[in-house]
């Protein structure tokens, strides 16, 4: 059985703007914000993403796995960039000629000898604030998303969106796997919980941790392949794919959706300018950074 993610009806401006809208919206800011690097521009675009997140009004015990999985991975993402020289970044952080700001370590690698220092530059210092403040602009515009959308309107969205049956169910059922993954996942551990398997206290190397996981991780693979082969039947016996799909659910846009799409239309048409003519694309040093700032 196929389960979603935690979505609870709220009457916030946000659940009231048709899913397209916001849709739009979100791929605007995201192509937007890949092409700026300045901090006063960014931090703009994430006061607005953060906004935007306020509004929905969703309960932290509800998003705080998810917040604290995003923040770990942007956060290992962005250091492990700077350690490989900023790869991606403008060309003033990978040409980088301004003055050092602290030194974090140096090491040797044990058998080998090398040493290695580990200096944090001014420029290189902004870029990891502007590349975490942007990554974590994406993240918190697609954090409502799963937690806000009514799920009985995934298929509907895509579809008109112009879409394909076949795509739209396909990222309906994406969405509603995911979560079914993970309900699968705690019933299993749980299960093996009241068999007395410790979960919590895995011993050994990473080899063996992942062995002694088997037990958690075979019974969900075998479950999703089954669940899997069922929704193809279900598919099937209702002759999917054969004839155009009707769908129960109509979206019309409204006043207050075609206001929200044009602001996005405005960020976005300000990015592809502000591209073109290299306003925003570098990083922007804060005077108190600079030598006699």
């Amino acid at each position: 059985m196929l389960v979603n993610w935690k979505y609870r009806p709220r009457s916030t401006i946000i659940q009231r703007l048709d899913p397209r809208a916001r849709l739009a919206f979100l791929a605007c800011m995201i192509i937007a914000i890949t092409t700026l690097w300045d901090l006063r521009i960014v931090l703009p675009l994430f006061a607005i993403a953060m906004t935007l997140y306020l509004l929905a009004r969703i309960e932290w015990q509800d998003v705080k796995r998810a917040w604290f999985f995003i923040l770990t991975l942007v956060s290992i993402i962005v250091i492990i960039n700077l350690f490989l020289g900023a790869r991606g970044g403008p060309p003033s952080v990978r040409n980088d000629q301004s003055s050092l700001l602290f030194t974090l370590t140096s090491f040797t690698v044990p058998g080998v000898g090398w040493s290695f220092n580990i200096g944090i530059t001014v420029n290189k210092f902004v870029f990891v604030i502007s590349q975490f403040l942007r990554m974590m602009t994406m993240a918190i515009m697609g954090i409502p998303i799963p937690y806000t959308l009514d799920p009985s309107l995934y298929g509907t969205t895509f579809k008109h969106m112009r879409l394909s049956d076949k795509v739209a169910y396909s990222i309906d059922l994406a969405f509603r796997l995911v979560p079914s993954f993970g309900r699968d996942f705690t019933l299993t551990m749980d299960a093996q919980r009241a068999r007395g398997y410790e979960v919590e206290h895995l011993k050994g190397g990473v080899f063996e941790r992942i062995r002694r996981l088997a037990p958690l991780i075979v019974p969900v693979l075998v479950h999703a392949i089954i669940a899997g082969d069922e929704i193809i039947d279900a598919m099937e016996l209702r002759a999917f794919g054969t004839h155009p799909r009707t769908w129960s659910r109509v979206l019309r846009f409204e006043m207050r959706d075609y206001i929200f799409m044009t602001l996005g239309a405005i960020i976005l048409v300000a990015s592809i300018i502000m591209g073109v003519t290299q306003v925003g694309t570098d990083i922007w040093v804060p005077p108190f950074l600079t030598p006699g700032g």
